[in-house]
C-alpha cells in the first residue's frame, strides 16, 4: 500500500454502491449504505442525494455537497461486492 491512500477514479454503480480504483492499482466495488450513519451521513440514504458522490481530486476521496467524505482508508477496508458475488 502506498504511503498515502489516495483514490483515483470513482463510478457510481448501484443505489449506494461505488466502484473505485486507489492508486496502489486496486479496484473494489463496495457498498456503502452500512458508513450512512451519523448527522452528515444520514441524508445520503436518499439516493437522489447519495448520486451526489463525487470524486475530491484534491483530498483523493469520494465526497458529497452537504461536507460529507470518506477516508480512503475506510473504503480500502470494505470486502469487494464482486468478489462476493
Amino acid at each position: 500500500m502506498p504511503e498515502i491512500l489516495r483514490i483515483t477514479k470513482m463510478e457510481q454503480v448501484g443505489t449506494y454502491s461505488l466502484k473505485v480504483t486507489f492508486n496502489d492499482g486496486t479496484t473494489k466495488q463496495v457498498n456503502l449504505r452500512p458508513l450512512l450513519w451519523g448527522e452528515v451521513f444520514e441524508p445520503l440514504r436518499d439516493p437522489d442525494r447519495f448520486s451526489e458522490v463525487y470524486l475530491d481530486e484534491k483530498m483523493g476521496t469520494v465526497a458529497w455537497p452537504n461536507g460529507a467524505d470518506l477516508a480512503p482508508e475506510a473504503l480500502y477496508e470494505l470486502e469487494d461486492e464482486q468478489a462476493l458475488a
